[in-house]
């Protein structure tokens, strides 16, 4: 069945599933032959619905701001809420400044602080996470919503599976992340031992802007920057 009818040609589905690839190939050259011109860059996440008197706003303001300022870029998902606040903050301290933005039915509309030439669109989430990773130095992860869960516990994959060899992961704001990895120390590795001791030390939990480019800078001057796989 296909939107309520039954499928009468097989042959024209397969079709159409093969041109859709040819989409999905254009979306990751265009990706690759925007972002590969960028340099390095630290991917910044967090919700769409932060509002700019938020603490978490604000602090993802200053981060980014400082981040950029280090010589690094901001890449976010070009969105409202932290999206917002990376770009912000990058904006300000004069660095580069990246959206990657999706076509989603609530939420999602540019920004106005991604820099002109550095704001992309995306259809497809995959493709668009691809580029999150690739072309970022690091992640830093501030509150959110299942979205930001799905970045994240991407990411943490990637580096379990020696997927990506050089990555750091920084979350910030141990008021909302503490609880959870108190739940994967407790759950996932000591009683049902499903993950191993050493992936705990994966990701690193701060509360201040000071500490993330602290790590980023510690952790960067030990590799080369550059794109990752």
């Amino acid at each position: 069945m296909e939107n309520g009818k039954p499928i009468k040609d097989w042959k024209e589905i397969k079709a159409n599933d093969s041109w859709a690839l040819f989409k999905i190939m254009g979306e990751f050259v265009r990706g690759y032959e925007a972002m590969s011109r960028i340099g390095p860059c630290v991917s910044v996440f967090g919700s769409a619905r932060t509002k700019p008197d938020d603490k978490y706003y604000q602090l993802a303001t200053e981060i980014s701001e400082k981040i950029a300022h280090q010589g690094y870029g901001v890449i976010t998902g070009g969105g409202p809420g932290i999206m917002e606040a990376g770009n912000k903050g990058a904006h300000l301290a004069g660095g580069t400044s990246v959206g990657l933005n999706i076509d989603l039915p609530f939420e999602q509309h540019d920004n106005p602080y991604i820099d002109r030439d550095k704001n992309l669109d995306f259809d497809y989430f995959f493709v668009r996470k691809v580029m999150f990773v690739k072309y970022a130095q690091g992640f830093v992860v501030l509150p959110g919503g299942f979205g930001t869960l799905d970045e994240l516990f991407e990411a943490i994959t990637l580096i379990q599976t020696h997927k990506l060899d050089k990555f750091t992961i920084i979350l910030v704001g141990k008021e909302f992340w503490g609880g959870l990895f108190d739940w994967v120390k407790d759950v996932l590795l000591d009683k049902f031992e499903n993950i191993s001791a050493k992936d705990m030390s994966l990701i690193q939990l701060v509360d201040t802007a000071d500490e993330v480019v602290d790590i980023l800078n510690e952790f960067y001057g030990e590799y080369n920057l550059s794109p990752n796989f």
